[in-house]
């Protein structure tokens, strides 16, 4: 479980801002904030089902667009890669290599 409420956090990172308000919201409180069903139900005034239901909607959506866009995974490779490249060049005295590879870095956080 802990697995999957880790990907579906970082999901919500990358696609939050595409989801409706009410769903963002409820994946927010209970992911970010850690309040249960009953918490996030007093606060934005429904029922814990219909919380859960937004959650479980939200969750789904995520799932869907990254099943389409691919954004999470092909960062994690382009991580992967750049990891790699400093690796093989942490010896190298080309400073234009290194400089290009820490601005790919740099790039790559901008979009974590």
């Amino acid at each position: 479980m802990v697995g999957k409420n880790l990907e579906i956090s970082v999901l919500c990172d990358i696609y939050s801002a595409l989801l409706p308000e009410k769903q963002r919201l409820a994946l927010e409180y209970y992911y970010d904030d850690d309040l249960s069903l009953s918490e996030i139900a007093e606060h934005v005034g429904i029922s814990r089902q219909g919380v859960r239901d937004q959650i479980k909607h939200a969750e789904a959506q995520l799932l869907s667009l990254e099943n389409a866009l691919h954004l999470y995974e092909k960062t994690q490779k382009t991580e992967k890669i750049l990891n790699e490249l400093l690796q093989l060049l942490q010896n190298t005295d080309d400073s234009r290599i290194t400089s290009l590879i820490e601005q790919l870095r740099a790039v790559h956080e901008l979009q974590e």
